[in-house]
């Protein structure tokens, strides 16, 4: 499976704000779909990139080093 510019530009909404919702408000998408294509990253990349904390997200360790790449 290959990785989008769409998936990546998600993830790195998500992992700087924190929030689905706002990773969704900023690239002016809806909140599913910004779902849907973190959800295809971490598919991609065989571990999952995100945990819900409360009202929000939080990276987990892959998530992490994919962040800092």
């Amino acid at each position: 499976m290959s990785i989008t510019a769409t998936q990546l530009a998600a993830f790195a909404a998500v992992a700087r704000l924190g929030s689905v919702q706002a990773a969704a408000d900023e690239l002016r998408v809806t909140q599913p779909s910004v779902s849907a294509a973190v959800s295809g990253l971490s598919r991609a990349v065989g571990a999952p990139l995100l945990e819900r904390d409360g009202r929000g997200v939080r990276l987990t360790g892959p998530g992490l080093a994919l962040a800092e790449y």
